[in-house]
């Protein structure tokens, strides 16, 4: 038999209970009914921010353990990862569950979920590990924000330098508050371009072009990682980026950094740079200074990369696998002595 003080205790926690369900289940449905403003997603990204710099400077220059990943079918296999990365990448997915449990989440370490919500947070925790591991303050926490696909909100995040970068496609960019836009030379010919290393580029069609741009350019440089895209967005000299072999995560808040000063950045073709368009575009990106710049660099970059040389090549493979196949049948239809 049930006492009546026990039996009030439970009847108030199940009470309890019904009330947190309700609660949270009140607080999604609003999460996944109302659209949040744009400043409220710049604000959030600014949080993730900073949140990642907390875990990520304990760490800067002292001992730490590194892993290898291995992906045998890049130009450069392997990259290394450090627990600063994850942990940072683990801060910031936590707080877009608690925040947007609706949102998806694109990150270099953990993953992919809910990719095909309306809002995705690309995460890389931290652009440019080697940089990291070796004491350079040229890496960068990037954090973007895709609605419907489309990068709209763009972090790059430098915490030694104590720099950041926010890019709002349509209203501009910032460094540390402060609007900045792009600059660059008229010509092709006059630029300085980045690009994070000449190994990042396959060998054929993929380095030709890229050392095809380094002989149109004045000087090519290496070694910035994200940090070349946020000095082109400044106007501090650089004029365009070239790079290849990029993640989705590598590259989604860089583009409205870029853009959002007054720059270009597509993938080689032209094309625009989304969650729908990654498979195509191979990681391969041009960041420039303004159009000219870009138009430029397409020329050169995007000569034959083109559905035409896709389906030449196509038809090409079922030629040879067709000559074989005759080859064979003559053959084997020959009388035997």
């Amino acid at each position: 038999q049930i006492s009546y003080n026990a039996h009030t205790h439970i009847i108030t926690s199940i009470a309890r209970t019904l009330t947190h369900i309700y609660t949270y289940t009140h607080t999604l449905q609003k999460t996944m009914t109302t659209s949040p403003s744009t400043s409220e997603l710049v604000t959030f990204a600014n949080e993730l921010a900073d949140a990642a710099r907390k875990v990520i400077l304990p760490f800067w220059r002292q001992p730490i353990e590194i892993e290898s990943k291995i992906e045998h079918d890049r130009p450069i296999a392997e990259s290394p990862v450090t627990i600063a990365d994850r942990q940072a990448e683990e801060t910031m997915r936590s707080l877009i569950e608690s925040r947007y449990p609706s949102h998806g989440i694109y990150g270099e370490e953990y993953g992919q979920i809910r990719t095909d919500a309306t809002y995705v947070w690309v995460l890389d925790p931290i652009d440019g590990t080697k940089s990291f591991i070796t004491g350079k303050p040229l890496f960068g926490t990037l954090i973007a924000c895709l609605k419907d696909g489309v990068p709209i909100i763009g972090v790059i995040d430098q915490c030694v330098l104590n720099e950041r970068w926010v890019g709002v496609v349509g209203e501009g960019t910032t460094l540390n508050g402060k609007v900045v836009t792009t600059s660059g030379c008229g010509k092709l010919k006059d630029c300085m371009m980045y690009a994070t290393t000449p190994h990042m580029f396959a060998d054929g069609e993929e380095g030709d072009k890229f050392n095809k741009m380094c002989n149109s350019v004045l000087r090519p440089l290496y070694g910035a990682d994200c940090y070349a895209y946020a000095i082109l967005a400044s106007g501090f000299g650089a004029d365009v980026v070239v790079e290849a072999d990029l993640g989705l995560y590598d590259y989604c808040a860089l583009v409205p950094v870029v853009e959002g000063a007054g720059g270009v950045m597509t993938d080689w073709c032209g094309r625009r740079l989304t969650l729908e368009n990654h498979e195509r575009s191979k990681g391969r990106v041009v960041a420039c200074a303004n159009g000219g710049l870009h138009k430029e660099s397409i020329a050169i970059l995007g000569e034959t990369w083109s559905e035409e040389s896709f389906v030449v090549s196509f038809f090409r493979e079922k030629f040879m696998y067709l000559a074989v196949g005759i080859g064979l049948g003559v053959a084997l239809s020959r009388p035997r002595n």
